[in-house]
This record gives C-alpha cells, sequence and structure tokens, in this order.
C-alpha cells in the first residue's frame, strides 16, 4: 500500500494545514531517530483514517523548523485547522500518535 504522506515545503505547508486534522513530522534524513521513527509514521498513515500526513525535511526547509520553533527532531506536531493543538520531541510509535490524535480530534 502506497504511503499516503505528503512531502512539505514553503509552498504547500499553509494550505496543508490550512483545513482538517494534521500530524506533521518534522526531520532529516542525517538524523537517527527520524529513521527509527519512520516505519511508524508510515504505520500511522495507513491506519489513521480523516487525519492528514506531513513531513517536512529541516534541511530543506529551515524557515517553516524557524516558524514553529522545531530545535529537535524528529519533531511531530498536530494542527487542527491551522492551530497547532500539540507537539512532541523525540520518537514516538504508532500507538503513542494514535493516542494523541484520538485526544486532540
Amino acid at each position: 500500500m502506497a504511503s499516503n504522506i505528503i512531502e512539505l515545503n514553503e509552498k504547500n505547508f499553509d494550505s496543508f494545514i490550512s483545513k482538517g486534522n494534521c500530524v506533521v513530522d518534522f526531520w532529516a534524513e542525517w538524523c537517527g531517530p527520524c529513521k527509527i521513527m519512520t516505519p511508524e509514521f508510515e504505520k500511522a498513515s495507513k491506519e489513521i483514517k480523516n487525519v492528514k500526513f506531513g513531513k517536512v525535511n529541516v534541511d530543506g526547509n529551515q524557515e517553516l523548523a524557524g516558524r514553529f520553533q522545531v530545535m529537535a527532531i524528529p519533531t511531530t506536531i498536530l494542527f487542527k485547522n491551522k492551530e497547532q493543538v500539540d507537539r512532541t520531541t523525540g520518537v514516538i510509535s504508532f500507538k503513542d500518535i494514535k493516542k494523541k490524535v484520538d485526544e486532540n480530534f
């Protein structure tokens, strides 16, 4: 099954978070913990419905990382209609992502 994760950047980020419920992973290719979290995030994107999943590579999108004060990666931020409603820094499991989605949406 193909991943439902959208690659986000300066051009598409605001329209992506503007409507509905979104989970966004701020990451980088060189980041070990990000590599650990990738399969968990991909599983969440396939199993959890009614939520959009996106990833921001901080190396190419430092303005976005700065805008949301992302100081360490991976950082996962939940948005509801453009508003940040929750965030976690560090690796989180599929189960933790699901719990956060259930609590916030």
